[in-house]
């Protein structure tokens, strides 16, 4: 019984964290906590960025402009690709999205 006692509980932790050895586990449960509480931040964030972008988009349109500027767009986009790479113009298309409001 013990055996199988130990082998329900590897099993139990490998489904939850993938690991295969219980420090392991413990490392990944912290290392996603850890993920968990930046991904709040981050999306704290991008809500404040929205935020801001209605504030300009505002400005802008009551002064007689449009909602939106291609240029400074492009300027984000090369922002996020010379940080990030690739994938780094994709979060960023992604952002912009949000941040544009509705139509």
């Amino acid at each position: 019984m013990t055996v199988t006692s130990a082998a329900t509980e590897n099993t139990s932790g490998a489904d939850h964290t993938g690991a295969r050895i219980p420090a392991a586990a413990g490392v990944i449960t912290g290392a996603r906590e850890r993920i968990d509480a930046l991904d709040d931040r981050i999306i704290g964030l991008v809500q404040e960025r929205m935020a801001v972008s209605a504030v300009i988009q505002e400005a802008r349109i009551t002064s007689g402009g449009r909602r939106v500027n291609l240029s400074r767009e492009m300027e984000i986009l090369a922002h996020y690709r010379d940080a990030l790479g690739k994938p780094g113009t994709a979060l960023a298309m992604t952002l912009l999205e949000l941040c544009r409001g509705r139509v």
